[in-house]
């Protein structure tokens, strides 16, 4: 599904990311961790194309993504729930939701419902601004609008930071949910280890702009997490 070779990238003439190699199979939920600052949202963000890549590949379904500009990238089927959640504070939770079908290849006049009905509380606050929902909210209606596209690749930038552990719980089931129907592939950055192992198959942990150690998430032992983790 996903398949970065050799990626290189930063930003200015600051380089970030170097040699990074990943690939995420379809229906797999792999996990990116490290410490703060090693260029985990960096690499989301150069998967997406927010951030050009100095050097190397990036493919999906095997076709040459590297220099395509993010609009594409979506069009393609790559969904993003970015860090901060990013949604828009002025406009309803409808038309936030509504925008996120503009990804489509084919945009329907309609929220799809499997779109919401993993966030059975977003269609209770339709009219309601994005910016009076609380944080958890905010990540319910930002994962919600990701999802509004169909994607067939979703990049999850830390979706647990800052919200309560009822939504935590909320957007564990989603995940698995969306792992168990198999046709979704998930490349998803977070810091919780007990997360990460209760939704994860792979992971790569990332040291310094490049990937340290890598493996099945039931080889990720505690000495791993005192290694590279623990601040």
């Amino acid at each position: 599904m996903l398949s970065v070779q050799q990626l290189e990238a930063g930003y200015g003439e600051s380089v970030i990311l170097r040699d990074i190699s990943i690939r995420v199979d379809k229906g797999q939920v792999v996990c990116i961790m490290g410490r703060n600052g090693v260029g985990k949202t960096t690499l989301v963000k150069s998967i997406m194309g927010i951030l050009k890549a100095k050097k190397g590949t990036i493919s999906y379904k095997d076709a040459d993504m590297t220099k395509k500009p993010p609009y594409q990238r979506a069009k393609a089927g790559i969904g993003y729930v970015p860090q901060g959640r990013e949604i828009f504070a002025q406009l309803t939770v409808k038309e936030n939701l509504l925008l996120g079908l503009e990804a489509c290849r084919i945009v329907p006049s309609e929220i799809p419902p499997e779109a919401i009905e993993k966030f059975p509380v977003l269609p209770t606050m339709f009219e309601r601004r994005g910016g009076d929902l609380s944080g958890g909210q905010q990540q319910q209606l930002a994962f919600a609008r990701a999802l509004a596209s169909k994607p067939e690749l979703l990049l999850l930038d830390e979706p647990t930071e800052g919200i309560q552990p009822s939504i935590v719980q909320d957007i564990q089931e989603v995940i698995r949910s969306i792992k168990q129907q198999g046709s979704t592939a998930i490349l998803l950055v977070e810091q919780s280890i007990d997360f990460v192992r209760s939704v994860a198959d792979y992971f790569y942990i990332l040291e310094k702009g490049s990937v340290a150690v890598e493996g099945r998430i039931s080889e990720l032992d505690e000495s791993m997490v005192r290694q590279h983790l623990v601040v």
